[in-house]
């Protein structure tokens, strides 16, 4: 019922770091019910202002490699369109057409044959790790290799080519440089510490570990990372991604394809999977990450609210009190009074007041079901 209704996705709150293909993975998540926060970790230096691209280009036009190895797609056509833009395109394929390339996968065979150009070898897996073995199996000892970047880091990729015998002349197509607004990476940090974000999104490890380095910056790594570590879900696109977190101790969730599409599903599955479900008063409830399911019906409910529901539905059916209750309350300092006027808050955004019942001289308790006070009572 409430899939078709609401999306999956509905009542979490998902950061998104991603400065290229943003609009389109926060699309899809809000598609699927999701709020979005983007706080792009990254820019991109424009192609035609990249004056290291244009000297590789240059350098490989003078001396032609040897191999040429060709990672991404929008990577190999932004080369080749950047080198027409500075009138150096017909020399770079010309030097190319006498070269062994290498495609990593289906997407950069169809950019390098788009260019006018024939693959040598692309590996099925789509796999970095392949294409170095075959590299290393031909041998490299005095091959000139060219090798297009595309803003992701290849641990040990060059460091095995190089230890081998090879010149590795890197093209860095599409580098990252920090946001010119520092504003919104700012506030997905702090959606975070806050525990106002359910899930973080990576779809690059530069953007990873620029954000890393912004809550270091910030003085609050440590804080940042026990978020991630135990409340805050992260998700990466697919393992090089995800390194700078798992350097950090952060355990990272990653879909079978690395694509953003299977990124979102995965989403679907686990946020969802994560949700409270309990009989109360009579009713079907939720608890989602920024809202609660009511029967079906979705509930948003301010972030003071959501931390008074998460404490009694740690016991159900269970008297909590107002002091234990002013305690899981964000900055409420002292006053019990606060605690009271948080719940009628609470009981006005889930609709049903008789979800929460107030035990005089006591607090507080979840109207669990008569039903269901032997599976939760205990817990």
């Amino acid at each position: 019922m409430y899939e078709q209704e609401q999306g999956p996705l509905a009542g979490f709150t998902v950061g998104v770091t991603a400065a290229r293909r943003a609009d389109e993975l926060g699309a899809l998540l809000r598609r699927r019910g999701a709020a979005v926060v983007h706080g792009p970790a990254l820019r991109i230096v424009p192609l035609a202002d990249d004056t290291e691209l244009l000297a590789a280009t240059k350098e490989l036009i003078d001396h032609a490699p040897d191999v040429v190895v060709a990672t991404t797609a929008i990577g190999f056509r932004g080369w080749v369109e950047a080198a027409d833009g500075w009138g150096y395109g017909e020399e770079l394929l010309d030097r190319l057409r006498g070269v062994e390339v290498l495609a990593r996968g289906p997407k950069v065979k169809g950019a390098v044959r788009a260019a006018g150009l024939t693959e040598s070898w692309s590996p099925s897996s789509e796999s970095m790790a392949e294409v170095l073995d075959r590299l290393l199996a031909e041998g490299v000892a005095g091959r000139r290799i060219a090798l297009q970047l595309h803003g992701e880091p290849l641990p040990g990729f060059v460091e095995a080519l190089e230890a081998g015998g090879a010149e590795v002349v890197g093209v860095p197509v599409y580098r990252w440089m920090p946001p010119e607004d520092i504003g919104p990476l700012d506030r997905l940090l702090d959606g975070v510490l806050a525990g106002s974000l359910d899930a973080v999104t990576f779809t690059s490890a530069p953007a990873a570990a620029s954000l890393l380095t912004r809550a270091e910056d910030r003085g609050v790594l440590p804080e940042f990372l026990a978020a991630l570590r135990h409340d805050v879900l992260a998700v990466c696109v697919g393992p090089v991604t995800a390194l700078p977190l798992q350097a950090h101790g952060v355990d990272t969730l990653q879909p079978e394809r690395f694509r953003l599409g299977p990124l979102v599903q995965l989403l679907c599955r686990e946020l969802p999977s994560r949700a409270r479900t309990l009989p109360v008063a009579g009713h079907h409830i939720e608890i989602r990450g920024q809202a609660v399911l009511v029967d079906g019906g979705l509930h948003p409910v301010p972030p003071a609210g959501m931390a008074l529901l998460n404490a009694l539905a740690r016991r159900p059916g269970w008297v909590v009190s107002r002091a234990d209750l002013l305690r899981a309350l964000p900055g409420a300092g002292r006053d019990e009074h606060a605690v009271e006027t948080a719940m009628a808050r609470l009981r006005t955004a889930l609709g049903t007041p008789k979800l929460i019942q107030t035990v005089v001289k006591r607090g507080y308790r979840l109207a669990l079901d008569p039903a269901a006070d032997t599976k939760y009572g205990n817990e």
